[in-house]
């Protein structure tokens, strides 16, 4: 289990999942680990009218979701990662919890690194927890990262 070889961090780009960027960030500082920093893009909900879709191109706008989130996460490679880091980002299609377990085991990771807080309110109880789901279903151990 330690040290530590491989670190995934999963965002949303919310603050919370900022800080759990800084703490994944330190650990593999520490580790000497290689860090991932992932984003999930969840399916583009599309409700078809009587004539179609309007001339709505959803395969567009899933690119256009992906290069805004690799942009993100460059961003965030590069204010909150320390420079000695092996860092990399990556953007999935899915759903999180699954797609976070999935590459997870994929990559041969040691560690997840999650924010304990995201989705509240009527989305998280139709939806449930992303954190509590990759806690279910990972086989590796997880460490979430408070707000406070």
């Amino acid at each position: 289990m330690l040290p530590f070889k491989k670190i995934l961090c999963p965002t949303d780009f919310s603050e919370p999942a900022c800080k759990a960027i800084r703490a994944a960030g330190e650990l593999a500082e520490t580790f000497s680990a290689e860090l991932i920093l992932i984003h999930v893009v969840g399916p583009v909900p599309v409700l078809e009218t009587p004539t179609g879709l309007a001339g709505f191109d959803v395969a567009a706008y899933q690119r256009e979701l992906s290069d805004s989130a690799q942009s993100s996460l460059q961003m965030r490679l590069e204010t909150h990662i320390p420079k000695s880091v092996n860092a990399r980002s990556l953007v999935v299609h899915g759903e999180a919890a699954h797609e976070i377990v999935r590459v997870a085991n994929e990559e041969g990771v040691d560690l997840i690194v999650v924010s304990t807080h995201g989705e509240s309110g009527w989305r998280h109880r139709i939806f449930g927890s992303v954190t509590e789901k990759v806690i279910r279903h990972a086989a590796c151990p997880i460490l979430t990262v408070h707000l406070d």
